[in-house]
């Protein structure tokens, strides 16, 4: 854990110096970091209590109560009774208060276009996409992410992930790796775009999860390479990508769909059993270093 606690220390150190929280006013105004954040809160919120703004950010209510104290003394805030609750005042900023806090956003948004004016497109997405993770690693679960078809550069990444994964999860060789990289290829190669398609999951800007549809008649179709990342099991991103075969497949008039699993590779069969696939062969084999079984599966597209 040492070295963990180090490094966000050490990262912690850096972001404070980057974004100047060390000094006593921010953005070289009138105004702490602390104030500036519920100017913040109430520039963009609506009927807060001094109860919403102490919970919602997380400050003592006294220290709060003499922020508000000294913004209604300047002529910044005003309170109202609630309407909701006659116990409670609504605190809201004034034409003076919004005045005040317009330099304050635009400085801290110039602050960051400064800092990331240097970084280039790929870069400036890596950035916030880490920025996202971090704040969904340490703030807690979030199941948001986004499905798009295929470009340069994914089938490297579904080929390197397939070797990791199944070797680390499974003991698959380099076998494995070797097959993922043909099929990759020969869908490269004869893609079908009214026909065919790859799915790209992604969450954070980081790519977590793939699968393909491809052509094996005119009248049926062969789902493949099906993966999610192990950090992001459990979002329903597996079943989602099924889901999305099944359909496209449908539009696209054929009359089934095939795939070929291994009897170990549980959580997949799981995911393919519930979409209403059902297993039609099995058979033992060596492949990929290991004594296997394995097995077909099958989709019936047609109507009832």
């Amino acid at each position: 854990m040492g070295d963990f606690i180090d490094s966000i220390r050490s990262f912690n150190r850096f972001y404070t110096r980057q974004i100047g929280l060390l000094g006593k006013a921010y953005l070289r105004s009138a105004f702490s970091l602390t104030e500036v954040r519920v100017l913040y809160e109430l520039a963009h919120g609506e009927r807060l209590t001094a109860t919403q703004l102490a919970e919602d950010l997380d400050l003592d209510a006294g220290y709060l109560s003499r922020i508000l104290d000294r913004f209604e003394r300047r002529g910044l805030i005003a309170r109202r009774k609630s309407k909701r609750d006659a116990r409670q005042s609504e605190v809201h900023l004034t034409a003076k208060g919004r005045r005040a806090f317009v330099p304050l956003d635009e400085g801290a948004r110039k602050q960051v276009e400064s800092m990331i004016a240097k970084l280039n497109c790929e870069d400036r997405e890596s950035l916030t996409g880490a920025m996202r993770r971090i704040e969904r690693l340490l703030g807690g679960s979030d199941s948001s992410y986004t499905l798009r078809t295929h470009r340069p550069g994914d089938m490297g990444w579904v080929i390197h992930r397939h070797g990791a994964l199944y070797w680390r999860e499974y003991g698959y060789d380099e076998s494995f790796e070797a097959l993922v990289a043909e099929i990759a290829a020969k869908f490269i190669q004869n893609f079908d775009p009214k026909r065919e398609r790859c799915w790209i999951a992604e969450r954070d800007g980081e790519i977590v999860g793939s699968v393909f549809l491809v052509k094996s008649s005119a009248k049926v179709a062969k789902l493949r390479l099906l993966l999610v990342e192990p950090g992001a099991r459990g979002l329903g991103i597996g079943r989602r990508l099924v889901d999305e075969c099944i359909r496209f497949a449908r539009e696209c008039g054929y009359r089934k769909i095939m795939l070929w699993t291994q009897s170990e590779l549980i959580a997949a069969r799981r995911i393919y059993e519930n979409a209403g696939f059902k297993r039609i062969a099995e058979e033992a084999h060596h492949n990929f270093g290991k004594d296997l079984v394995a097995e077909t599966w099958a989709y019936d597209l047609t109507p009832p």
